[in-house]
């Protein structure tokens, strides 16, 4: 696709000056029927597309969101059923998106290089009758302010119905009082065609519940979740105001409680007037419908104003619940109502933080924190059809890793993430995410994709040990229970080593897979390396204990190998004991989370890995229920301190353990699967399936009298291991 883009004004939009969301189209004769036709759009920020006044965009806020120094994105369209012979019209409304992110000032994007006004390019072609008609956006595509007079990606849009243009997009509309378009300055990223799967709509909600409060309306849609509500205004006055403030909590009065999205900080830019809020101005004519295009909310409540009690009905509000698109890939079911109920909430963070790419929460952020995916691609890859996404978000990783080999720790950026935000484990993800679509999909092309990038960190981070040869670099096991987020117990030293430690192992099975034998040598020196290293300086052989003395440094210690047959025995004693002396309750960060369950189930301590889960009381995932959460939060934290997001993927990765150990369905690559399933005493029954490329295995397990009855099904051509 050619890099022409217009525009309709060289004036952008800021917090201090609104611009409207320019209308632009394009009308155009055919004297022919059309038999093929063809819409090649890449609008930057956001587009919507109208070819005769129906909206036939993919999905919302296209197109793909990138660094557009790296990667500019357009999206392709067949077009031919919806044109005709005689006057054809082609209408686009451009919102601010990544050209313009302004609301992102915490992480620099109000000073990106690339911000500019919202631009357009566009191929049209069309063929039919032996004849022919192409043409690109140019100077002779008309321009409008249209109704949208502010938008942002994460603070929200606001919408003046009076500003309302009928049949704008529509054959036989008059624009000759309009302005021609003006040529855009050429974005500097490569044209690339998204291959990834649109963001949809998964789903719609109608208020559990709704009340009077503080002079306006609290409306409760019984479950948190990314999307936008739908506004059904009827009998409004002329220039009526209605607001619609979004958020996840309540305050103890009923109130709106907006501290998990604004930080109460001096040198925070999310603006209180601003944050996810979304503005109607009526225009006073019967019944008004309005759905935001070009931003989206994290939330499960919205407070409204602006109203009257007569307009305040179950009806004036429907949350449109909206997700990337991909299918799912695999389930879990057992007798446990609490663990269905678990694996809901963690499925609803899962696909509530996933737009285009893995997001770190839907509210306050939006962000594509590299950590976050990368802990979340094991379990995310046994739910989830993430293939292509992930194979589109690694792309754009690849394109912000530094030539000397650092990666930042948000995707996309513009510079920030590499001061702050990053180090191993979030680096990781360069190497957890492919290696997650090779065991499961047997995705090589993956591999060879990032089979340089691998390298290049691996040289990098390798340049960056200490005299002791240990890493220490960025963040650690973040999020502790109860503790500040980088307060963890486990040294820096370890879990970084540990990460680089295990990123090397998996680069070694990847480039073994695509015979590339040096590289993978390389890749187990490394291991080997660091391995020995960790032993050197973390272990305290008298004890068998790891250094920082606590459930996470054992844990990830013993998960990773660090002590040999002879020493597991002892080091796993030593994990009990730090356990016991916390009553039974995991006391970790979101590194010793992902794998203290594994451990306790690889020693023959399933049940307590179950009850660690399951148990009431903080903390666990089941007091999470009893604090009415339907999301799974960023950390576990004493009722008291509720200054945090309340949807995050990166603590789910427990329903993977569900899946591989209570079910017992593990694939160990995408022909061999292994059936090993923990009875935990607590449970009559655990079933999984998981649809391999060549077909769905499941299993399951169930007890009869004093038995239990575990069956399977694969398909052919993978071998099945029972245990």
């Amino acid at each position: 696709m050619k890099k022409q883009f217009i525009r309709a004004t060289e004036e952008f939009a800021s917090f201090e000056k609104g611009v409207n969301a320019p209308h632009i189209r394009k009308s155009f004769s055919l004297d022919f029927v059309p038999e093929k036709a063809t819409i090649d759009i890449s609008g930057h920020g956001f587009y919507v597309l109208f070819v005769n006044g129906k909206d036939i965009t993919k999905g919302h806020l296209a197109p793909y969101i990138s660094n557009l120094d790296h990667y500019i994105y357009y999206d392709s369209y067949d077009v031919s059923s919806y044109l005709k012979k005689g006057e054809n019209v082609i209408g686009v409304m451009l919102g601010n998106g990544f050209m313009n992110p302004f609301g992102g000032s915490v992480w620099d994007f109000d000073k990106v290089a690339w911000k500019n006004a919202p631009c357009l390019a566009l191929e049209f072609s069309a063929e039919g009758e032996g004849k022919a008609l192409s043409f690109d956006a140019d100077e002779s595509f008309k321009c409008h302010p249209s109704p949208i007079i502010f938008d942002e990606l994460r603070m929200g849009e606001h919408f003046d119905a009076n500003l309302e243009i009928d049949g704008w997009n529509m054959p036989g509309f008059d624009d000759s009082k309009w302005n021609n378009a003006l040529i855009a300055p050429t974005p500097r990223g490569k044209m690339e065609k998204c291959e990834a799967e649109p963001v949809c709509v998964q789903y719609e909600l109608k208020p559990t519940k709704f009340y009077k409060v503080d002079g306006g309306y609290i409306y409760d849609f019984g479950e948190n979740n990314a999307g936008v509500c739908r506004l059904n205004l009827k009998n409004a006055a002329k220039g009526q105001r209605v607001e619609l403030w979004h958020a996840e909590l309540l305050k103890e009065d009923g109130s709106l409680d907006i501290s998990s999205t604004i930080f109460d900080r001096p040198t925070t830019q999310f603006y209180k007037e601003y944050s996810q809020k979304d503005l109607y101005i009526a225009k006073g004519e019967g019944e008004e419908i309005y759905t935001p295009s070009f931003t989206y909310h994290g939330f499960r409540y919205v407070y409204v104003t602006g109203i009257t009690d007569e307009q305040a009905t179950g009806e004036l509000l429907t949350y449109i619940v909206m997700s990337t698109g991909f299918s799912e890939m695999g389930g879990f079911d057992c007798s446990s109502e609490t663990v269905k109920t678990l694996f809901e909430m963690a499925k609803r963070s899962d696909r509530s933080n996933f737009y285009y790419f893995p997001t770190d929460c839907p509210h306050r952020e939006k962000n594509g924190w590299t950590g976050d995916a990368s802990i979340s691609a094991p379990h995310m890859t046994y739910l989830y059809d993430t293939g292509k996404s992930y194979t589109e978000w690694l792309k754009n990783i690849r394109a912000a890793q530094t030539e000397d080999g650092r990666i930042p720790g948000i995707v996309p950026t513009g510079d920030w993430g590499f001061a702050w935000g990053n180090g191993p484990a979030w680096d990781s993800v360069l190497f957890n995410l492919p290696y997650e679509l090779y065991i499961k999909r047997g995705n090589t092309d993956i591999i060879r994709e990032n089979k340089s990038a691998m390298m290049r960190y691996l040289t990098y981070i390798m340049g960056r040990r200490s005299e002791d040869g240990t890493i220490a670099v960025g963040l650690g096991d973040w999020v502790p229970v109860g503790k500040g987020a980088d307060q963890y117990d486990a040294p820096l030293a370890l879990t970084d080593t540990l990460m680089v430690m295990k990123s090397a192992h998996q680069a070694s099975v990847m480039f073994d897979a695509i015979e590339a034998t040096f590289e993978a040598d390389y890749a187990r020196s490394i291991e080997e390396d660091l391995r020995n290293t960790l032993r050197d300086t973390m272990i305290d052989y008298e004890t068998m204990t790891v250094k920082g003395s606590c459930q996470s440094s054992q844990a990830l210690g013993i998960y990773y190998g660090l002590f040999t047959e002879e020493e597991k025995d002892e080091a796993f004693s030593r994990l009990l004991e730090f356990l016991h002396k916390k009553d039974d309750r995991f006391d970790v960060g979101f590194l010793g989370l992902s794998v203290i369950f594994d451990v306790l189930s690889d020693f023959g301590e399933g049940n307590l890995a179950y009850r660690l889960i399951t148990q009431d009381g903080y903390p666990s995932y089941a007091h999470l229920i009893e604090n009415g959460e339907t999301t799974i939060p960023e950390w576990f934290k004493p009722d008291a301190d509720r200054l945090y997001s309340h949807n995050h993927h990166f603590l789910c990765d427990f329903t993977r353990w569900f899946i591989e150990r209570v079910a017992g369905l593990k694939v160990i690559d995408s022909e061999n699967v292994l059936i090993q399933p923990d009875f935990i005493d607590g449970l009559d029954y655990a079933s999984a399936y998981y649809d391999l490329p060549s077909g769905r295995v499941s299993v399951s397990w169930k007890r009869e009298n004093s038995k239990v009855k575990v069956s399977y099904k694969a398909p052919a051509g993978v071998s099945v291991t029972e245990v």
